[in-house]
């Protein structure tokens, strides 16, 4: 049994980091191309589209994921079928009340953000949401199964294809442009849900009749999770759009690059917590609240101890970093990105908090917090936009991060009695057995000598 749990850890661990890294190396390496290839205006406006239409995926996500993979990792057969296809109406459903908020709505969102191109743009990506209907639900299937490797290949296919059409515009000097970005954004969706579809059909049960129990069930779970991810997206981007709206989409465009190096914390963040929700809903309906407190500090102690020297590095090599990834024109987020590297240290345990309360069936507490963490963002970064500019919003949304981080820790210690502090004493223990494991993996497939056999 012990053996089974260590060997589900580094496969899905394996599979799942790969994904979550290779999509960051694509999107990284799509950024550093786009900030040479477009001007600072168009790189600007392709930012805030990108913010906007996210905005409209993560809530479609939030609504869907959890509930899908909480729901469906527990029933088999023909109560996993009706679960199936209530979800992929809900899915559908909420697909068309997004595409129907793009068209009408597309063009006023351009003109508050001072993007009045913005709007053509987001009608074209209507097409591209209604494509990423099978993309999702294949991906939050197989995981559900505990099956990674297809989400991996999805991803890696989606956002690959993307990275290979702006390297090859950018190498034979061909000119790159917004409008032909939006467009090919269609074909990445229509070749990742392809490509997710070859690994989930194993596992995808649909019932001929939708049940309405389920399809109620699902949206009561999901509809927190959805205004958690939501809320979420708005406090994560708060920050660019109200630059965008008070400044200009250039100034977004600056900000952003920041931002994205920023990112490089949410590799193992968001691994850790897509391989750690299913173990932890599992271990709460067996073990109950211990062992979702062992989970909680272990796996924050895991992703400290990844990225703590990542975020020294790049907070003292800040200048070269951006210069290397853009060009001297992105020189105004150096100062940007050493204020909004230190989000890192709030990261992990804002995560996988949210994991700990979904997998507790207390996804009502999580929605709280990213509520109050939106709406301090917007209030905090409009007046510290209005008096310090491009580098108040980092300041803004650190100060948001660090009041919502002592109230999310405050929850933690009266629902699971979580210490933040032990997240930081269990590093020691997370290299000791990294080193043993390594150790392990390297006795094993050491050669063994004729003579040692004798």
């Amino acid at each position: 049994m012990a053996e089974t749990n260590k060997s589900y850890w580094l496969k899905s661990g394996f599979f799942s980091i790969l994904e979550k890294g290779s999509v960051f190396v694509f999107g990284f390496g799509s950024i550093a191309l786009l900030a040479r290839g477009l001007t600072t205006e168009a790189f600007g406006i392709w930012v805030v589209f990108n913010t906007v239409t996210a905005f409209f995926e993560v809530a479609r996500i939030g609504l869907q994921q959890n509930a899908l993979v909480k729901f469906l990792s527990t029933h088999e057969g023909e109560e996993a079928a009706k679960i199936g296809t209530a979800s992929l109406f809900n899915n559908i459903i909420l697909t068309i009340f997004s595409v129907i908020i793009l068209f009408t709505c597309g063009n006023w969102i351009g003109q508050i953000l001072n993007a009045p191109i913005l709007g053509y743009f987001l009608k074209i990506y209507c097409i591209t949401t209604i494509l990423l209907i099978p993309f999702q639900q294949f991906n939050f299937t197989q995981q559900a199964h505990l099956d990674f490797s297809g989400i991996f290949w999805g991803n890696f296919v989606n956002k690959g294809s993307f990275f290979s059409y702006v390297l090859v515009l950018f190498l034979m000097g061909n000119e790159l442009s917004v409008e032909k970005l939006v467009y090919f954004q269609i074909f990445a969706a229509l070749f990742g849900s392809i490509t997710a579809y070859v690994f989930a059909k194993k596992y995808l049960s649909f019932s001929a009749t939708i049940d309405w129990g389920w399809v109620k069930k699902l949206l009561n779970f999901g509809r927190f999770v959805f205004g958690t991810n939501l809320s979420t997206m708005l406090y994560k981007n708060i920050d660019k759009l109200m630059l965008s709206a008070m400044m200009s989409p250039e100034v977004a465009g600056i900000y952003d690059m920041a931002i994205k190096i920023t990112n490089l914390v949410e590799v193992p963040t968001f691994s850790i917590a897509a391989i750690v929700y299913p173990q932890s809903a599992r271990k709460m309906i067996e073990e109950g609240k211990p062992a979702v407190k062992r989970l909680y500090e272990k796996s924050v102690a895991a992703i400290l101890t990844l990225i703590l020297p990542f975020l020294a590095v790049i907070f003292i090599f800040a200048e070269y970093i951006i210069v290397w990834m853009a060009t001297e024109d992105f020189l105004e987020s150096v100062p940007v990105l050493r204020v909004t590297i230190l989000f890192g240290l709030f990261i992990p345990f804002a995560v996988q908090f949210g994991t700990a309360m979904d997998s507790m069936g207390k996804p009502k507490l999580n929605f709280r917090l990213t509520i109050i963490m939106a709406v301090l963002n917007l209030t905090l970064n409009y007046f510290f936009i209005k008096s310090f500019g491009l580098i108040g919003a980092a300041y803004g949304t650190l100060l948001a991060w660090i009041i919502v981080f002592i109230i999310g820790q405050i929850i933690l210690y009266k629902t699971l009695d979580v210490r933040f502090y032990n997240a930081f004493l269990r590093i020691p223990e997370i290299i000791r057995d990294g080193l043993r494991m390594a150790q392990r993996m390297i006795n094993k497939s050491r050669p063994v000598s004729i003579n040692s056999e004798l």
